[in-house]
């Protein structure tokens, strides 16, 4: 059987670069078809040295780039496309990966998703989008991926709960006032998780939570009230399912993304993996859960009141998280000031329309603009 194709959206980031640890140790089953990234033309280079891919994009930046590669967004949706790509991984950062993910659908690829903004801005057409193309999005992230395992197949009306773990971050047991006024080299040393560094301030302030819950509720079919986030410091447990008899399954694995990338990429196989960290139940040791800050960390229930809220809202959350992080990776706002952002554009604008893309795009814009003009900047 000749090897998949696959179409590599973000190969210079944490995923990509995890993601291609991975292939490397399966060449015989994949083939890197295409490259994307946004602005690292320098390790994009070596990149398309070391796999050799036949389409290669750079969304931004670096004039000296070969004339050979892409250039700018429209490039992703390219990418997405490819008649010789059966499976694109989406590693995007940001709503930005929206759009390449509805062009894989509508091409009838699988999408190993790590862009969970796709679904949280834009489920609804996510999911019109695979109908009408006959694409599948398996989840990457940890957690979705333990619930996909969990479910082993079943049906959303044999749950009765989904229970999301969360790190608590490296803010788990400070004080409020404390968090409120945490730096950017605080909010980046994460205790179990390396990642980018958008989404390591989003494991510290808990919205990254909310973007998983309303993620779950598209994925998995079920209601908002049947999930649950609860605080887990060992990241061992990756996320539950309970059953509607009572039964309770878990996934369990060392904190390392390639487990959950690699069965994005052969789900629903289990492809032996000789790389995969080992996990060792002694060493693992104690495992302890403990309930959300939620008066300390306010974005998780902003963010999971915007999916209650249905249409716009969550764009409009997950726009102003974007802008509000941006402002304080600058060193222009504090990190209390994030939820602040937050909280003002949803207060604004959580009633727009969200029924197509135009819609979502004008909500993500005016929740910057809020954003902006709430905190000063």
């Amino acid at each position: 059987m000749p090897p998949q194709g696959v179409a590599l959206l973000g190969s210079t980031g944490s995923i990509g670069t995890t993601a291609l640890r991975v292939l490397s140790r399966h060449r015989e089953r994949f083939a890197v078809r295409a490259m994307t990234a946004h602005g690292n033309a320098a390790l994009l280079r070596e990149q398309v040295a070391a796999w050799k891919p036949d389409f290669v994009a750079l969304v931004e930046g670096d004039g000296d780039a070969p004339a050979s590669w892409r250039r700018g967004a429209n490039a992703l949706l390219e990418a997405a496309r490819l008649p010789n790509v059966d499976v694109v991984l989406n590693a995007i950062v940001g709503a930005a990966g929206l759009d390449a993910t509805l062009a894989a659908l509508e091409a009838g690829k699988r999408v190993a998703l790590a862009n969970k903004e796709s679904l949280v801005v834009g489920g609804a057409l996510v999911d019109a989008a695979a109908r009408r193309g006959g694409g599948r999005v398996v989840p990457v992230d940890s957690e979705h991926s333990a619930i996909l395992q969990c479910l082993g197949g079943r049906s959303a009306a044999d749950v009765r709960r989904l229970v999301i773990t969360a790190s608590g971050g490296p803010f788990r047991e400070w004080p409020a006032e404390r968090v409120r006024a945490a730096s950017v080299r605080d909010a980046l040393n994460h205790p179990t998780w390396s990642m980018g560094r958008k989404i390591t301030v989003d494991s510290a302030t808990l919205a990254n939570k909310a973007l998983e819950v309303i993620e779950a509720h598209f994925l998995f079919g079920v209601g908002y009230d049947q999930i649950d986030v609860v605080v887990h410091p060992q990241s061992i447990v990756h996320s539950m399912v309970e059953f509607r008899d009572g039964s309770v399954l878990a996934q369990l694995g060392v904190p390392s993304m390639e487990l959950p990338i690699l069965y994005a990429l052969s789900h629903p196989e289990r492809l032996e993996d000789a790389g995969i960290p080992v996990f060792d139940a002694l060493a693992a040791a104690r495992l302890t859960f403990e309930p959300v800050r939620h008066d300390t960390f306010p974005c998780l229930q902003l963010g999971v009141s915007a999916g209650r809220a249905g249409g716009a809202a969550p764009a409009v959350f997950n726009g102003a998280n974007e802008q509000a992080v941006a402002l304080f990776l600058e060193g222009r706002v504090a990190f209390g000031a994030i939820a602040d952002g937050i909280s003002a554009a949803l207060d604004r604008h959580a009633g727009l329309a969200g029924g197509d893309l135009e819609a979502l795009w004008h909500a993500d814009a005016v929740a910057r603009r809020t954003v902006r003009e709430t905190l000063g900047c």
